[in-house]
């Protein structure tokens, strides 16, 4: 069962006339992560973004994309709203743009929960509190209370991902959400994905160029180029057996830095 079918998704800039997105088709099962994968400017935030409508003015496109068997190229933007967040939630790149710099965190989190439950305040801090404590944050209270200037880029992260818990949606799109963080903050986040998915057994893309990480989350890979599927399937066959010379080279580039990793490590031990 498909929670999500792609079909000729095609993306252009009218001010320019460039094709951004070539008639991309892909498919993401019921409970499954599907990973995007590619180097910068090959299309994968366009594409999640498509899904959720919220590309830039002046980015238009065109073909289908069923959610659930309705498809969202057809809603209108206050329908594509009610959807955002209680039913397809995006975890962005860099968590500061995900809140407003002007206010504290607590007031967007209970904005967009009042917005999708209509919960009061003390119900919203209860369960935001129980979810932030789960993804290993601590004083919640506290963090509620800071600006996104006052936090780390893991921790906000962290809160995007709790706020996730607490909104269930169907199916989570992660644009590179570890990019902007630290190798231990990486990490942590990562495994905070795969604890999220256990919990929830909700359906993921999962956009990232690390592919490590891709390997460690996700069940089947496309990988894009140019704004093009150039190559997909599930994880394992598309490690061992990739097709397209561009895998190949991202697949043995990724083996040379974890060999690269392996033997520093090895030396550092040696000289403890």
């Amino acid at each position: 069962m498909n929670i999500l079918e792609v079909e000729n998704l095609k993306m252009w800039d009218t001010s320019t006339d460039k094709v951004i997105i070539h008639n991309s088709s892909f498919h993401v099962k019921q409970g499954n992560c599907l990973a995007i994968v590619g180097e910068s400017g090959s299309g994968k935030s366009v594409t999640c973004r498509s899904i959720m409508r919220l590309n830039k003015i002046g980015i238009h496109q065109s073909g289908d994309i069923l959610f659930k068997g309705e498809n969202l190229n057809k809603l209108s933007e206050q329908e594509m709203r009610k959807k955002r967040g209680k039913n397809l939630c995006m975890i962005l790149q860099n968590g500061m743009s995900a809140f407003d710099p002007s206010c504290v965190i607590g007031i967007h989190l209970r904005e967009t929960l009042f917005e999708h439950f209509g919960w009061n305040n003390k119900e919203i801090e209860l369960k935001m509190k129980d979810a932030m404590e789960s993804v290993m944050l601590k004083n919640p209270i506290d963090i509620m209370n800071k600006y996104p200037h006052q936090l780390s880029g893991g921790m906000l992260q962290r809160i995007m991902i709790s706020l996730a818990l607490v909104l269930e949606p169907d199916m989570i799109i992660a644009d590179e959400p570890t990019t902007a963080l630290d190798t231990l903050s990486q990490y942590e986040v990562v495994e905070q994905f795969i604890q999220l998915r256990e919990r929830m057994g909700c359906s993921m893309i999962f956009v990232s160029h690390d592919l490590g990480i891709v390997k460690k989350i996700a069940d089947e890979v496309l990988v894009m180029k140019d704004g093009k599927i150039i190559e997909r399937g599930n994880i394992q066959s598309v490690f061992s057996e990739a097709q397209h010379p561009y895998t190949q080279y991202l697949v043995s580039t990724r083996l040379e830095l974890s060999n690269h990793f392996k033997k520093i490590m090895r030396e550092e031990l040696h000289h403890c």
